[in-house]
C-alpha cells in the first residue's frame, strides 16, 4: 500500500470512526430522552411553569419513592410536607385574614378585651427606629395603643354589626375607621419587626378571640376569596391627621392579594396518587390555613388531620386569646418539633420532601435525615433561607440535589418555568439576594 492510499485509509476509518462515535452518542441521548419521557409519563406530574430541571427532579423523586418503585413499602408511606404562605400560596392568608378583619371589623371582642389583647405579652416602650410618625418620633407601644382603645370605643358603638346603629359602608367613611385600619396594621408591623415572630404571631391570632371555628372558617373563606380575586397591589395606607392621637401620624402598607399556586396543588395530586402522602406545616393559625388547604374548590384536598399550624386554646368551638399549652410555635425551630411531635413520632422517619421559602422554614428543610429533597420558592431573600439558596444555585447543575429554586413573578404571583424570580416592580429576573 503507497502511503497516499494509507493516508486516506486512515482519513476513511477517522471520519467513519467519528460518524460511529456521532451515533452512539446520539443513539445514547435518544435513549436518555425516551427513558426520561417514559419517567414523566408514568409519574405524570403537570410540565405547567416548572423549571425544567425542577421538574426532571421532582419527578425522579416520585419514581423512585412512589408506589410505583420495586422498593415501595405501604407500610412505610413516605410523606412531604409543604409551608403554606408563600409557598403553596402566593402571599399571607393569615395577613389577608387581619386586613378583611379590620376592614369588615369582624371582631368578637368588647372595648376592654380589645385593649388588653393589643397590649398582650408586647413589651412596652418604644418600637425600633424604623417605626417613627410623620414628625420623626418614635412610635411606643403606650401611645399607639391608646388611640387604638379610643378608635374601637367609638366603632364597638356605631356599627351595628358589634353594638351600634350604622352601616357598615357609613363607619368606613369615618376617620376613626380610617385611623383604626392604618394604626392597627402598623400595630402588627411594629410589633413583629421589633419583638420577633414569638411575640407577633401568637399576637395577631388573639384577636380572633371569642369566635367559634365555624364562624372563623366562614370569615376565612370570604377573606380567600376576596385576596383571589383582587389585584395584587402594595398599597399604603396614612392615618388621617385630625386622629393624630398620642402616637401622630402613621403610615404603613400591605400588601394585598393572594393567588394559587398550582403548580403545588399538582404536585400534591401527583405525590398524593404515587402513595406519597402531603402535609402542610405552617406558621399562620392552623384552623386558618385548614380552610384554604382542604376546601376543594382551592384544588389542594389536603386532609383535615395533616394540616399543623399555630393553636389557640379553645373553651369548645369557641377560640381564647392564649396559645395552646406544651404545643410549639410553629415557625422557625418550632417547625421541626412540631413535625417530630406529630409525625415522626407515629411514623419514626422523616419527611421524603420539605418545601418552604423563608427563614421560617429553614428548619425544617434541613434538619431531617430522611429529607431527599428540599424544594425552595425563590425570594431572593437573605438570612438563613438565603444560605439554602445559595447552596441550590451552586449545584444547579447536579442530577440529584439537595436543595432546588423555583422562580415566580410577584407582580401575577405565577410561577417562572426556571431557578430565578421577578420582583414586585422588577422586570429583570433574580437568581440571589
Amino acid at each position: 500500500m503507497t502511503d497516499l492510499s494509507r493516508q486516506t485509509s486512515v482519513k476513511r476509518r477517522g471520519f467513519l470512526g467519528g460518524l460511529m462515535l456521532a451515533a452512539t452518542a446520539t443513539a445514547t441521548a435518544t435513549t436518555t430522552a425516551r427513558a426520561t419521557e417514559r419517567t414523566d409519563e408514568a409519574v405524570g406530574l403537570d410540565r405547567a411553569k416548572w423549571a425544567p430541571r425542577n421538574h426532571a427532579v421532582m419527578t425522579r423523586l416520585i419514581a423512585e419513592h412512589g408506589n410505583t418503585s420495586p422498593t415501595y413499602d405501604p407500610k412505610k408511606r413516605p410523606y412531604a410536607v409543604f409551608d403554606w404562605d408563600n409557598t403553596s400560596i402566593m402571599n399571607d392568608c393569615e395577613e389577608a385574614l387581619l386586613m378583611h378583619q379590620i376592614n369588615t371589623l369582624s371582631f368578637k371582642l368588647t372595648p376592654a378585651e380589645f385593649g388588653a389583647i393589643i397590649r398582650q405579652n408586647v413589651p412596652p416602650g418604644k418600637f425600633s427606629d424604623e417605626f417613627k410618625n410623620a414628625s420623626g418620633s418614635t412610635v411606643d407601644l403606650d401611645s399607639i395603643c391608646a388611640d387604638l382603645d379610643a378608635d374601637y370605643a367609638w366603632l364597638h358603638g356605631a356599627y351595628k354589626g358589634l353594638s351600634g346603629t350604622q352601616s357598615l359602608a357609613d363607619v368606613v367613611k369615618t376617620s376613626y375607621f380610617e385611623d383604626f385600619r392604618t394604626k392597627l396594621y402598623y400595630l402588627y408591623e411594629a410589633v413583629n419587626d421589633t419583638h420577633g415572630v414569638d411575640v407577633g404571631y401568637p399576637w395577631v391570632v388573639y384577636l380572633l378571640a371569642n369566635m367559634t371555628v365555624p364562624e372563623l372558617s366562614r370569615l376565612t373563606e370570604a377573606s380567600n376569596d376576596l385576596a383571589l380575586g383582587a389585584g395584587l397591589v402594595k398599597t399604603k395606607y396614612t392615618s388621617p391627621a385630625d386622629r393624630a392621637g398620642k402616637a401622630g401620624i402613621v403610615s404603613v402598607s400591605h400588601f394585598h392579594g393572594i393567588r394559587l399556586c398550582t403548580e403545588i396543588g399538582g404536585l400534591m395530586d401527583t405525590l398524593s396518587r404515587h402513595g406519597i402522602d402531603t402535609y402542610v406545616c405552617t406558621a399562620s393559625l392552623e384552623h386558618v390555613v385548614a380552610v384554604f388547604a382542604t376546601l376543594p374548590k382551592y384544588g389542594y384536598n389536603v386532609p383535615r388531620e395533616h394540616v399543623i399550624g399555630l393553636r389557640l386554646e379553645q373553651d369548645g368551638e369557641t377560640l381564647k386569646n392564649a396559645y395552646r399549652k406544651g404545643w410549639p410555635l410553629t415557625w422557625g425551630p418550632g417547625k421541626t418539633t412540631a413535625i417530630k411531635q406529630v409525625l415522626v413520632a407515629q411514623k419514626g422517619y422523616g419527611p421524603l420532601l420539605v418545601a418552604g421559602d423563608s427563614d421560617g422554614d429553614y428548619d425544617m428543610l434541613r434538619d431531617f435525615p430522611d429529607t431527599r429533597l428540599g424544594l425552595v420558592v425563590n425570594r431572593m431573600k437573605k438570612g438563613k433561607i438565603g444560605e439554602l439558596s445559595k447552596i441550590a444555585a451552586d449545584t444547579v447543575k447536579e442530577k440529584s440535589p439537595r436543595y432546588v429554586l423555583q422562580g415566580r413573578q410577584e407582580s401575577t404571583g405565577n410561577w417562572l418555568p426556571q431557578e430565578s424570580s421577578i420582583k414586585l416592580g422588577k422586570t429583570e429576573p433574580q437568581l440571589l439576594a
